[in-house]
């Protein structure tokens, strides 16, 4: 069996894993949050927020594909801490980069709290502050167990409503510190290094997991969507071709079959729509405008995508989290994003492999490589299977050697 096919094995296994222990959340109590609810004290003045993204690229038959997605260079801030072996995070494939999950903590006064979070099948591979634990810790992962979750630990987190703090910043742009720009209250650790400050616990993590929805382009260019988390999903089909781009915005309950929206929308009017869609979830306003922030240049430039609001009762299941003492109100809000191998981005993406347009690839970012293995599935064309081949070979060495030249960013 070669690795794409132990892969799916591997995510097939989850899948089960996920919707056995979904059921049971559902039957006895929803037993995973009670962990920090149970403790909650009736004058607590803790109010907890979060957000996140759980990243896949739909394969030809519409589930998850498993890929790389550590495929380009982070993006992230130098003080950010990793997991030890970069070299093994490079390789580590799954089915799901859970992205910038930031928790926000809200008091009147001075507290202490403790936070853990768990990744089902999976593993966090960044986070800041400095976590008082992170497992698993003492282990090469290779390829990620869908029988063992990794793990994270702040032991003792002041959160405080002082807002004239010193936070830590360096002079390369990045993605990461448009999650500040919220009223949240000031969160400080002690590590070795000293005492850390920041406006949120941050860490990202990369699993096995199935998503609760699959996106199947179809012969015709529709799209054809089902969901195994059950209930209704809101979605918002994407589409963007140089200039010109489209959303619609609609919701579902099993299954749909979508037309690809007309490229006749702005991004004016999609910040504010999705924007406001975040905000039915229960963000503030000034949350859901940090996480536009953070993910704009990457969700909504070239390609097809669908995003669709990750239900509570999914997001505990598989990232159950505890904090103590409990808060007044924890609210969680994920953003499920699937990127969708098009006719349109089939097209786009052989035409500039065969004839070596890496600027063009380079729009399709850390995807091109699921891309070419989804247009290589479609199609049994071997002698087209073997150019595409070839021509990814060449552009991934590009894009190695493009790495090593440049400054981490």
């Amino acid at each position: 069996m070669n690795s794409l096919g132990r892969y799916k094995l591997l995510a097939s296994t989850m899948r089960f894993g996920v919707l056995a222990a979904a059921l049971l959340f559902a039957l006895f109590g929803l037993v995973l949050p009670q962990t920090g609810w149970a403790q909650q004290s009736p004058d607590s003045p803790l109010i907890v927020h979060e957000w996140g993204t759980f990243t896949s690229i739909a394969g030809a038959d519409g589930n998850a594909l498993p890929w790389l997605p550590f495929a380009t260079k982070s993006d992230l801030p130098t003080f950010v801490e990793h997991f030890r072996n970069t070299d093994v995070k490079g390789g580590l494939r799954g089915t799901v980069r859970m992205e910038t999950p930031v928790i926000y903590f809200y008091s009147p006064r001075q507290v202490t709290v403790a936070a853990s979070v768990s990744l089902a099948a999976g593993l966090i591979t960044e986070w800041f502050p400095h976590a008082s634990q992170v497992r698993p810790a003492n282990s090469n992962p290779i390829m990620l167990d869908p029988q063992r979750a990794g793990s994270i630990g702040w032991d003792a987190v002041t959160v405080s409503p002082a807002t004239n703090a010193n936070f830590s910043h360096e002079t390369t742009p990045s993605h990461y510190y448009a999650a500040r720009e919220t009223s949240a209250s000031t969160v400080s650790v002690q590590s070795p290094a000293g005492n850390q400050l920041e406006k949120f616990l941050f860490y990202r993590g990369v699993s096995l997991f199935d998503p609760p929805l699959s996106a199947k382009v179809l012969a015709s260019g529709q799209l054809q969507l089902k969901s195994n988390a059950g209930g209704s999903t809101t979605i918002i089909l994407f589409e963007r071709r140089g200039d010109k781009l489209g959303y619609r915005i609609s919701s579902f309950d099993s299954g749909a079959i979508m037309n690809t929206p007309s490229t006749s929308g702005t991004l004016d009017s999609l910040y504010s729509d999705f924007e406001d869609t975040l905000i039915a979830q229960g963000l503030y306003r000034d949350e859901a405008h940090a996480m536009l922030e953070t993910w704009r240049d990457s969700w909504f430039g070239e390609g097809s995508r669908l995003f669709y609001i990750v239900s509570r009762l999914f997001v505990d299941t598989v990232l159950p989290v505890s904090i103590r003492p409990a808060p007044t109100r924890f609210i969680r809000v994920f953003v499920g994003r699937i990127e969708l191998v098009t006719p349109a981005t089939e097209n786009t993406v052989e035409a500039a492999l065969l004839s070596g347009d890496h600027e063009t690839l380079r729009k399709y970012g850390r995807f091109v490589d699921p891309i070419v293995d989804t247009m290589i599935a479609r199609h049994a064309d071997r002698t087209r299977a073997e150019r595409l081949r070839l021509a990814l070979s060449a552009y991934d060495g590009w894009r190695s050697a493009s790495f090593s030249e440049s400054p981490a960013q």
